[in-house]
């Protein structure tokens, strides 16, 4: 492939390893007339890696409504852009949605050049749920941080986060305050020489003692549902019976469902049932 249309071509580059590219991403940087890019040193990288030689545009959140008008008229000239991330599918946690709304706003193609992305790969090595929600960063914020979570907490669906490598100890303590009960799997350096990954119960996962760099992907499990138990009713009712000489009953309740985890309900049953 040689001819383009004219427009704004979304490319995802690799997320580690730079053999993991399309063809199709390569005809496309090859072709384009300026390439947008997050950080101009981190793509020469993967330019320089495949001989492409082409004119760059720092494209990046701090500059990305200061340099619009400049990319909608090259684009207005029938020039060739691509955008591109530091790693993985551009858009994706990272600068360009003022600019594809700039686009559609004035009539100009928009192409996706799909490939890698450490979301589904991540997901697709966690071995929880397929069916998940992308947040991405958390806020930067506290108390943003912790409305975030209050909406998650109860989702039933996998949950998919990046985090910074030196707040990864950060994001476990919350997790571990709203994500109770859950399983978690962090990816780190994906498809790069020294790629790892850690598995583990959120409750049981402890913060990390070494210094980890760059970006991590971190997949929390959907609610696991609690499988149906054959209650000993002879030994709960014989605990509650004990219990009753000691307690009021509403006590009484609350201790033995936090301790057995059974229903209120059922321990307010027995409870009326054993009663003196």
């Amino acid at each position: 492939m040689t001819d383009l249309f004219k427009g704004l071509y979304i490319v995802s580059t690799p997320i580690g390893n730079l053999d993991d590219i399309t063809i199709r991403a390569l005809n496309t940087l090859k072709n384009s007339d300026f390439i947008l890019c997050e950080d101009t040193r981190q793509t020469l990288k993967l330019l320089n890696f495949y001989n492409i030689k082409k004119k760059l545009i720092a494209y990046h959140k701090f500059n990305e409504k200061k340099s619009l008008s400049t990319i909608i008229r090259y684009l207005n000239e029938g020039k060739i852009l691509s955008l591109v991330s530091d790693a993985g599918t551009p858009l994706i946690s990272d600068p360009g949605n003022i600019l594809i709304n700039e686009c559609i706003k004035n009539g100009h193609n928009i192409f996706t050049i799909p490939g890698p992305s450490s979301v589904i790969a991540a997901v697709s090595l966690s071995g929880f749920d397929d069916e998940f929600i992308f947040q991405g960063f958390l806020p930067k914020k506290e108390k943003k941080t912790i409305e975030c979570l209050k909406n998650l907490k109860d989702a039933d669906y996998s949950l998919v986060f990046f985090a910074p490598a030196n707040k990864v100890n950060t994001y476990i303590t919350y997790f571990k305050k709203y994500f109770s009960g859950r399983k978690i799997f962090i990816a780190r350096e994906m498809t790069k020489k020294h790629e790892s990954y850690y598995r583990d119960d959120v409750d049981k996962i402890k913060p990390f003692k070494i210094d980890l760099k760059g970006e991590l992907t971190i997949v929390v499990s959907k609610k696991f549902k609690k499988s149906k138990i054959l209650l000993d009713y002879k030994y709960l009712e014989k605990e509650i019976v004990e219990y009753l000489k000691r307690y009021k009953l509403k006590d009484v309740v609350e201790l033995m469902s936090t301790k057995e985890k059974v229903s209120k309900k059922i321990i307010y049953k027995l409870c009326l049932k054993n009663k003196k």
